[in-house]
C-alpha cells in the first residue's frame, strides 16, 4: 500500500531541506527521501575523538542572502575568520587584512610593490561589494583567469591559490560572473564557521521540520507515474516530485538531466598538543608551491573543533586525485608556511573527495530551470551556483514551482 502525501523530496542535503521546508510552511504534507542516515549531503560534520571534522575543508560566507534569511541563524554561533587572507610566496608572508579591521597588515606595502595591481584590486572590489547584484549578473562570460586584470605574480602568488581553494578549480577556469558574486559576498562578511560544525546548517533545516518529515534509508529506485519507488519496494504516492540530489544523482533519476563535471579535492586533518607559534585565525594560502595549499588552524577560529588543550588544523589540496600527493608532502611544506616542525602533528584522517563540487565553466548559466513537466522537478547546486546559497536558493526555487503548479 502507497503512503500518500503532497510532495516527495528526494534526498536530505541543502537544497531538499530548503525546498521542504519552503513547501512546509505553505502547508503541504511533505516527505523527504534520504538514502543515508543522516541529513546533510555533502555538507557533513564527523566527530572523531572529540575532534569536528568537515567533509573537506568548507567555509561558510554569512552574507550570502540565502544564508542571511535562515531561520534561527543566530543558534549556529557563526565563528569568523580573520578578514583576509595571509599568502605564503617567494617573498615570504604576506597579511593582507583590510586596515579598518583594526590589525597591522602588509597591504601597504603590497601597494607599493605593485601599484597597478592594487588599483585594478581595489576598483573591482568596491564595484562588487557596493553595486546591486544583477550587475555582476550581467558581466561578460567569460573565465575568472580572463577577467583578471592583474599582473601574472599576484595572480601566481595571492588570487590563484585563494580561488583554488574556493572554487577547487586550478586553471581559474570558474565563470568570472560566478566569481564577483561569490568575492562580492567574501567582502561583505568575510567567512565563518558554525560552532558545531558545518553539519549544523543542514540541523538547522531538518529541526524547521516536522518531526516525522525525513526518512533515513530511504533509497529512491526510480521515478514512477504516481511518485516515487524506494529500493525497499515502499512507495510513495504524491502530487510532485522533487529531485534534490547531486547532479549525478538527479542525471541517473530524471531523465533529460545532465550529469555535472566535478572539481575534486583532498583534505588532511591533523591534531596537536598546541597551535603553532603564532598562528592566528587567518586562511593561509599557498603561493609558492604547486600544491596550492589553503590550510587554517581551525581550533583557532572555532574552539569547539577540537578538545579542550588540543588543536586542529585543516590543509586542503584542490583537484590533485588523479595524481595523489604524498602526505609526506602535504605535511612537509605546512612546516615551511607555519615555521614549524609537523614531526609529532597526529594524522586524524584524510578525505579525498572527488565530487566536491560541480564544475562551473566560463559560460556557466546561474540558473537552470528547476520544473522539469508538471509534477516534476530538480534542485541542487547544479541548478545555480556551486555553492550553499546555490544549493538554497535552488531549494526555494523549486519550492515555488511546486507551490505554482499545485495552486
Amino acid at each position: 500500500m502507497a503512503e500518500r502525501v503532497d510532495v516527495v523530496v528526494v534526498g536530505a542535503g541543502l537544497a531538499g531541506l530548503a525546498a521542504a521546508w519552503h513547501l512546509q510552511k505553505a502547508g503541504l504534507d511533505v516527505v523527504v527521501c534520504e538514502a543515508g542516515n543522516a541529513v546533510g549531503g555533502r555538507v557533513r560534520t564527523d566527530v572523531v575523538d572529540g575532534f569536528r571534522l568537515d567533509r573537506g575543508f568548507q567555509v561558510l560566507l554569512p552574507a550570502y542572502p540565502a544564508v542571511r534569511a535562515l531561520p534561527g541563524l543566530r543558534t549556529l554561533r557563526l565563528q569568523p575568520f580573520t578578514r583576509g587572507v595571509v599568502a605564503v610566496g617567494p617573498g615570504g608572508r604576506s597579511e593582507l587584512v583590510p586596515p579598518w579591521r583594526g590589525r597591522s597588515s602588509d597591504l601597504a606595502r603590497f601597494a607599493m610593490r605593485h601599484p597597478r595591481d592594487a588599483a585594478a584590486l581595489a576598483a573591482f572590489s568596491l564595484r562588487d561589494a557596493v553595486a546591486p547584484a544583477k550587475v555582476l549578473r550581467n558581466l561578460p562570460q567569460r573565465s575568472t583567469a580572463a577577467d583578471l586584470t592583474i599582473s601574472d605574480d599576484v595572480v601566481r602568488e595571492v588570487l590563484r591559490p585563494l580561488l583554488a581553494g574556493v572554487f577547487l578549480d586550478r586553471e581559474l577556469q570558474t565563470s568570472s560572473r560566478v566569481f564577483h558574486l561569490v568575492w562580492r559576498s567574501f567582502l561583505r562578511g568575510g567567512g565563518a564557521l558554525p560552532a558545531a560544525g558545518m553539519g549544523a546548517l543542514p540541523h538547522l533545516l531538518a529541526s524547521r521540520l516536522q518531526p516525522t518529515t525525513v526518512r533515513y534509508g530511504a533509497e529512491v529506485a526510480e521515478l514512477t507515474t504516481d511518485g516515487v519507488l524506494l529500493r525497499s519496494r515502499k512507495k510513495f504516492d504524491a502530487r510532485a516530485v522533487v529531485v534534490a540530489t547531486d547532479g549525478a544523482s538527479a542525471a541517473r533519476l530524471v531523465p533529460g538531466v545532465a550529469a555535472p563535471r566535478w572539481h575534486s579535492v583532498t583534505t588532511h586533518y591533523y591534531r596537536l598538543a598546541a597551535p603553532p607559534p603564532g598562528a592566528d585565525r587567518n586562511l593561509l594560502v599557498d603561493g609558492e608551491n604547486g600544491l596550492l595549499l589553503n590550510t587554517a588552524v581551525i581550533s583557532n577560529i572555532a574552539p569547539g573543533y577540537a578538545p579542550p588543550g588540543e588543536a586542529l588544523i585543516a590543509a586542503s589540496v584542490p583537484e590533485r586525485l588523479d595524481d595523489a600527493v604524498p602526505e609526506s608532502t602535504v605535511r612537509e611544506r605546512l612546516s615551511q608556511m607555519y615555521g614549524s616542525s609537523t614531526r609529532d602533528w597526529d594524522l586524524l584522517t584524510t578525505y579525498a573527495i572527488p565530487h566536491a563540487l560541480p564544475v562551473m565553466g566560463p559560460r556557466h548559466p546561474l540558473r537552470k530551470p528547476v520544473r522539469l513537466t508538471a509534477g516534476r522537478y530538480v534542485c541542487g547546486d547544479h541548478r545555480d551556483t556551486s555553492s550553499v546559497q546555490g544549493a538554497l536558493v535552488s531549494g526555494r526555487r523549486a519550492a515555488t514551482a511546486v507551490l505554482r503548479d499545485l495552486a
